[in-house]
């Protein structure tokens, strides 16, 4: 998996409703940690992870979708683990979005 580390202060709305939004193609991984200096979205046809935390950026980008799939699931065991589980993906009022991830298996993260 690539991973590209980079610093931006700011907030994570400007990810929220720019980078990282649904028209962009990328869906919340919603968790109990979530707040204006933290977030995590991820992008099933770009196969792209994103997670934003006062200011520091950190973007996966995994070579094939097992990779993809396998990287959400441990972001979902670590939440739990460490008491901000489950981890849930939001993929909107989107049916598109919604059955990619359906199609890597990761119904069961889904709200």
């Amino acid at each position: 998996m690539k991973i590209t580390r980079e610093f931006c202060p700011g907030d994570r709305y400007i990810y929220d409703f720019g980078l990282c939004s649904y028209e962009n193609g990328w869906a919340q991984v919603d968790t109990a940690q979530d707040a204006s200096y933290f977030g995590t979205w991820a992008n099933p046809t770009r196969l792209m992870i994103f997670s934003y935390c006062e200011g520091d950026t950190t973007l996966k980008e995994a070579a094939w979708p097992e990779e993809f799939a396998t990287e959400l699931r441990e972001i979902d065991e670590w939440n739990r683990t460490h008491g901000y589980g489950p981890a849930k993906i939001d993929p909107g009022f989107d049916p598109a979005m919604k059955a990619a991830f359906e199609g890597l298996g990761l119904v069961k993260m889904l709200h």
